[in-house]
């Protein structure tokens, strides 16, 4: 496939394709909707390092999270987002945006472009959870540890309220000027590279996200009183 011909779902997505200047931009619109559109409040975007190979994981609730979170990021990030998103309009603008498209079926061709743009040094984000749900992260997916563990990089944990409250349904979009948090941990290590870079180094690099994660999401909710819906439905 050729570089100026953008992938369609079902189509395999490759490192050549991803827009580089695309975080540019967008990241822009993504601050005008968290600033301009609700009332987001963002703590701790001063323990990001803002430059160097960084995974950037994040709960999941709302249908909002994925531009939110790009907003507010203090660097330029590509994002990884469910193949669904790239088809028409938005698709375009997805695309043009430089985020990466993944196929939940099979999310190698995703993991390896993620990986390409890692060893640049730049900065992927990930919602561990796969799908939106209760956002209390109480399983997460493979793809993010075996990125920790093949790249190398630093997880840093993101608690993401008030984008879908308790009772409302997965596509629930936020009124304007509704109240948004989002909270940045400190980064870590998912595991110690003497592990190496197995199946068992993975194993263990997805139980530490987990944990590191849930701890992290659970302690912002408390501190802010903004409570998680608490139901996985899609």
């Amino acid at each position: 496939m050729s570089e100026d011909r953008p992938a369609s779902p079902g189509q395999t997505i490759t490192a050549d394709q991803i827009k580089r200047w695309g975080p540019a931009w967008s990241r822009r619109v993504g601050w005008f909707l968290a600033r301009g559109v609700w009332n987001t409040r963002v703590v701790g975007a001063d323990r990001m390092p803002r430059s160097g190979r960084l995974l950037v994981a994040a709960n999941h609730t709302g249908i909002i999270d994925g531009p939110l979170l790009h907003g507010v990021i203090p660097r330029e990030s590509h994002m990884i987002i469910k193949e669904e998103m790239f088809s028409g309009v938005i698709g375009f603008l997805m695309r043009g945006a430089g985020q990466i498209p993944v196929d939940r079926r099979n999310g190698r061709a995703a993991l390896q472009t993620a990986l390409t743009l890692l060893n640049e040094d730049r900065l992927v984000g990930v919602f561990p959870e796969g799908t939106r749900g209760g956002g209390d992260v109480k399983q997460t997916k493979a793809g993010i540890a075996w990125l920790a563990v093949r790249s190398g990089a630093p997880v840093l944990p993101v608690a993401i309220l008030g984008t879908r409250p308790a009772g409302k349904k997965p596509g629930h979009i936020p009124g304007f000027r509704s109240r948004l948090v989002v909270e940045f941990g400190e980064p870590f290590r998912a595991v110690d590279p003497e592990v190496g870079v197995g199946r068992s180094a993975i194993t263990e690099a997805m139980g530490e996200i987990q944990q590191q994660l849930s701890t992290h999401v659970h302690a912002a909710s408390e501190r802010h009183g903004v409570a998680l819906p608490k139901t996985t439905e899609i």
